[in-house]
This record gives C-alpha cells, sequence and structure tokens, in this order.
C-alpha cells in the first residue's frame, strides 16, 4: 500500500472544493446528494464547510462488488432522495472512473424537476473516462490505480484510513493489503469549469 494523499492534503482539498461551490452558488439553498458508501466522508467533510443552508440526501450506486478493481453493471437506488422540485442540487462522489455512474445519476436528478444540477467529485482518475461529461469539480487528478481510504473501500474495508493509499497489484491478487510502504506524489488538480 503506498500513500497517494495525506490526511492533511485531502483536509486542503475538501477546503478548496467547498470554497468554489461557495463562490458559484452564493448563499442558494443546496441540495447535497451523496453517492453511497464511497462519499460518506467526503460529504461529512464538505458540508461542514458549506455556510449556505443544506440539506443532504443519499444515493446508492455501484459497479465494482466484492474485489473486483474495474468497474461492471451500475446498480442504482434513488428512494433515499428527497424532493429535488426546483432545488439546486450538488452531487457529490468520491471518485470520477470511467463516468457512467455520474452520467446516470446526473440523468436521473435532472429528470426529478431540480433547478440546476452539478457534481462534485474527490479523485479523478487520468485517461480512463469513457463519458462525455466531466465533473464540475475535481478535488485530485490521481493515476490510474485502485485507491483505498477516506470512504473508498477494498471488500468493503480500509474506508476508515484518515489518508488515500493505493494497492499494489499483488496486494488486489492476494486480497491481503499490506501496511503502508512510502508516500507518492500525484498531480493535483484545482480546476473547476
Amino acid at each position: 500500500m503506498q500513500i497517494l494523499l495525506s490526511e492533511e492534503e485531502l483536509s486542503q482539498g475538501v477546503a478548496r472544493l467547498a470554497e468554489h461551490v461557495r463562490h458559484d452558488l452564493g448563499q442558494q439553498p443546496l441540495t447535497v446528494v451523496g453517492v453511497l458508501t464511497g462519499s460518506i466522508v467526503l460529504v461529512a467533510d464538505l458540508i461542514r464547510r458549506l455556510d449556505c443552508p443544506v440539506r443532504v440526501g443519499m444515493v446508492w450506486a455501484s459497479s465494482y462488488r466484492g474485489t473486483a478493481t474495474r468497474p461492471g453493471q451500475l446498480d442504482l437506488r434513488l428512494d433515499l432522495l428527497p424532493d429535488l422540485t426546483n432545488q439546486h442540487v450538488l452531487v457529490v462522489d468520491d471518485i470520477f472512473d470511467t463516468g457512467h455512474t455520474l452520467k446516470a445519476l446526473l440523468t436521473e436528478l435532472e429528470q426529478r424537476g431540480a433547478a440546476s444540477v452539478r457534481s462534485l467529485v474527490l479523485l479523478r482518475k487520468i485517461g480512463r473516462a469513457e463519458v462525455a461529461i466531466e465533473p464540475d469539480y475535481v478535488g485530485f487528478e490521481i493515476p490510474d490505480r485502485f485507491v483505498v481510504g477516506y470512504g473508498l473501500d477494498f471488500d468493503d474495508g480500509w474506508r476508515h484510513l484518515p489518508y488515500l493509499a493505493a494497492l499494489d497489484a499483488d496486494e488486489i491478487a492476494s486480497g491481503k493489503p499490506r501496511a503502508i510502504s512510502q508516500v507518492g506524489a500525484i498531480e493535483r488538480s484545482t480546476d473547476t469549469p
């Protein structure tokens, strides 16, 4: 396991994301829709940095199962959503990989009568997108590695880590991640379209 983003770097990234959201949306009431389960840590940290009226809803979306490291069929459950009619909505997800999950969610939420729908992701994997959309807000760009921590998991474990770590191929193959080895550098993105 190799640390890609430290606890401090993640905190700074979330603060940057919150600042961009505040700049763009001001004091308008906002409905934050978190994507379970990977975004729970991000949603908690993000909403505490917003100063507008915030409602929170959650959706369940999964295309990874068990020890899979590549997405499979997408399964969406939207029954936990509040009424979105005429609401400004911010979809918050942990990672933008192929983009199919975010694209499907944005389509579903727009059909529910929202005044606006924007998207925020903590991570965007470089070179993996298979859709024409891009998130409105991106915390960090990361290489095409399988990552855990800060809400992201491997076989339902490792979400609790306060940092983001990449698993090595042998750890994935064995299903047994090891202790942290070293700190690696990644390209940071503070761009928002």
